[in-house]
């Protein structure tokens, strides 16, 4: 049976819990005394953080770099993730053309390992969305595609109203819906003068917004991007709360607890 969809969850979550994060979960091997601890902290902080948050997104390449049991961890994850009926964000940026897209929107959008909702990469063209968007769809799930990322160096290929471009696009594949839709997009949390105008440009698509936390992103600049409801985007902290102090549950907690609380106070403000 087909789940309800992503966006709808979401939504359902975020009203539910009054949360607008999204968890990172990125695993860094170097910050472990072996495998275990690793494995069991990232387990438990999903677990402890599950009341606070709206999704989970791992950082798939984290996985990737510790082989195949890195892949063995990812699945476990999703396992207990779905059921804790927490929706999942792989954060992957898959793209690519024709046959190749479409295993990789296998994999990752109906896959034991995979997520409700993957990010993608929309630079090789928009035909190569359509396998990513199709998936999504038949199995209650969403793609974010890459608009305007959170990274300094973003303007160098994303400038010149090429992220515009994308966001059109978006919006295109949206209009369809009669709530939001199953195409979303990410705009970095990292440029908050630019939220608010994203919004405008793309009203049907949930957003991800990377960058909060490390990165430098603050709380209190994101309301632009939330509809008048507060719903509609949800914002990534990773590193922010996972390493909140070293490697601590209590401390990723109390962490995701000061992002949530802030990222609600900065939309009653607003």
């Amino acid at each position: 049976m087909t789940p309800a969809p992503f966006a709808e969850r979401l939504t359902e979550r975020t009203l539910q819990l009054q949360t607008r994060l999204c968890l990172g979960l990125d695993p860094r091997p170097e910050l472990y005394p072996q495998r275990e601890a690793l494995r069991e902290h990232t387990l438990a902080l999903l677990e402890a953080c599950v009341p606070l948050v709206a999704c989970v997104k791992p950082q798939l390449a984290f996985y990737e770099a510790l082989g195949l049991w890195g892949m063995q961890l990812l699945e476990e994850l999703c396992d207990a993730a779905r059921a804790l009926e927490l929706p999942i964000i792989l954060d992957a940026k898959r793209g690519d053309i024709g046959s190749t897209a479409q295993a990789y929107a296998q994999a990752w959008l109906s896959g034991a390992h995979a997520g409700a909702a993957l990010t993608v990469n929309p630079f090789l063209g928009f035909e190569t969305l359509d396998p990513f968007v199709e998936t999504a769809q038949a199995n209650g799930g969403a793609v974010f595609v890459l608009v305007q990322t959170s990274n300094p160096g973003q303007a160098d290929l994303q400038g010149g109203g090429i992220s515009e471009r994308v966001a059109e696009e978006v919006a295109r594949r949206g209009a369809v819906s009669t709530g939001l839709s199953a195409v979303g997009a990410v705009v970095g949390a990292t440029h908050p003068d630019a939220l608010a105008g994203w919004r405008a440009r793309m009203p049907r698509a949930p957003l991800l917004l990377p960058g909060l936390g490390a990165q430098g992103a603050r709380p209190d600049a994101l309301a632009g991007a939330f509809l008048p409801d507060g719903t509609g985007a949800v914002v990534s902290a990773s590193r922010g709360v996972q390493y909140a102090q070293g490697v601590s549950v209590e401390a990723g907690v109390q962490a995701a607890r000061t992002f949530r609380d802030q990222l609600n106070a900065a939309l009653t403000a607003r």
